[in-house]
């Protein structure tokens, strides 16, 4: 472990990256029975792969949180 402060939006970048991880694993055993010739999954394995996107979106959240907290930090007084 480092031992660096957690930013505002690092928890978010991590939760993010979990979703995205899960989807991505989920898109890979969807796609697999495709290539080996097997019967596809049902419909609702698909829609868990959209949680890639989902992931993502959490993820870039976090980002931009951070970097609007760091730029309300760096922000002149009177600009407030």
């Amino acid at each position: 472990m480092s031992n660096t402060p957690s930013g505002p939006g690092d928890r978010l970048v991590r939760i993010g990256a979990i979703i995205f991880l899960v989807g991505t694993v989920a898109t890979l055993v969807t796609v697999a029975p495709l290539f080996l010739g097997t019967d596809p999954f049902p419909p609702v394995a698909y829609a868990v792969c959209m949680l890639m996107g989902v992931g993502f979106a959490v993820a870039g959240a976090g980002v931009l949180k951070s970097i609007a907290v760091q730029r309300a930090e760096a922000a002149p007084q009177g600009r407030r």
